[in-house]
């Protein structure tokens, strides 16, 4: 099909694509500093930093396989249960 002109227009990709800091969503991400800093700076822990890094390695692989999965994990915990077993 032939485009017609003047009836395409550009759409900017943050309108359809996710914002990722360090290839995860956003909001895990600054969730998981503040967990960080809160383990270094707060409790003098350095254990804080590789448990940090394991933490984004899993949530980079989970993004990887599914842009979507931390929307849909969080509302499948706020969802509630019909059916007790």
């Amino acid at each position: 099909m032939d485009e017609i002109k003047g009836y395409e227009i550009p759409i900017h990709r943050s309108l359809t694509e996710q914002i990722l800091l360090g290839g995860v969503p956003r909001q895990i991400a600054l969730l998981n500093g503040t967990l960080g800093a809160a383990m270094v700076i707060g409790l003098h822990s350095w254990i804080g930093i590789p448990i940090c890094l394991f933490i984004h390695v899993i949530a980079v692989a989970a993004t990887k396989k599914d842009p979507q999965f931390f929307d849909c994990f969080k509302r499948h915990i706020n969802q509630k249960s019909y059916y007790s077993t």
